[in-house]
């Protein structure tokens, strides 16, 4: 296994991980404190918290079996090389865990408090059934084989999809009410910041080891990076330029803009299924 060439880029990279953990995990924090102020969820997509779920149980399982299962490092050395460095940090352990408990909090204040008419779209509903069942067929055809590399792959496959089509409905929803009203900037500003960052740390790791194997060895870290921070501008554009000071008068969504949710929600993940999953 490769050690660090360079101790202050090592010193870098840890502070770049741990910003991002920091980041990303108090991101989470501004959104449940406005559903407990407000009593109501009514603005935040439930969609999005679902999607989201699903999005970090796979990142979880992707992270915690690679950082610390021995037999699938194994099979990452064996395909990358031994003089590679494994390219999830302790870090990326510890959001992922942070982040499935708050994003479960966060479902269970959509159960208690005011939400009007929103409701999870089936659409949702069936795009999160299709990925655990597609997870659960590949680990039994990873079983005989041992073949657990791959299907972390597929666990980080499914995480990069639902990154992809998570924020679709926000986004949407947004643009309907023509406010952001009910939904938190802070979560994306500090959202942001973590997947700038993020990003951060595989380039200074790449640097040090004069190899950028850990992009492509771990793409699921570099896409999440990249879609969040891409998503993350659109409601940066929303919230301070488009829809500025707007209060939304509707404190519900019509059943002509919850279908209109929902063709944008399937037409994105049809584009976006991947082809080894």
């Amino acid at each position: 296994m490769a050690s660090w060439n360079s101790f202050p880029l090592q010193v870098t990279y840890e502070a770049l991980g741990w910003f991002a953990f920091v980041s990303w995990s108090i991101s989470f924090y501004p959104q449940v404190i406005l559903n407990f102020r407000r009593k109501s969820v009514v603005g935040l997509n439930f969609d999005f918290v679902v999607l989201n779920l699903t999005k970090h149980s796979s990142y979880l399982i992707y992270n915690a079996s690679l950082y610390f299962s021995s037999a699938i490092q194994k099979q990452y050395f064996e395909k990358y090389g031994y003089g590679e460095m494994i390219p999830v940090a302790a870090n990326d352990v510890a959001f992922s865990i942070h982040a499935v408990l708050l994003t479960a909090i966060t479902l269970f204040q959509i159960a208690i408090y005011e939400r009007g008419s929103q409701k999870v779209s089936k659409v949702s509903i069936g795009i999160v059934s299709v990925a655990w069942l597609v997870a659960a067929v590949c680990f039994f055809i990873a079983l005989p084989n041992n073949s657990w590399l791959w299907l972390l792959s597929v666990f980080n496959t499914i995480q990069v999809v639902m990154t992809t089509i998570k924020y679709i409905p926000q986004a949407v929803m947004n643009f309907l009410r023509k406010s952001t009203d009910g939904f938190s900037i802070g979560n994306i500003l500090l959202d942001f910041s973590g997947g700038i960052a993020n990003y951060g740390q595989m380039v200074v790791q790449s640097i040090d080891q004069d190899s950028w194997v850990n992009f492509y060895g771990n793409i699921g870290k570099v896409l999440l990076s990249l879609v969040s921070v891409f998503f993350d501008i659109i409601f940066i554009i929303q919230h301070y330029v488009l829809y500025r000071g707007k209060k939304s008068s509707k404190l519900e969504i019509t059943t002509e803009q919850e279908d209109q949710i929902r063709e944008h929600l399937v037409r994105h993940s049809d584009q976006s299924s991947p082809e080894n999953v």
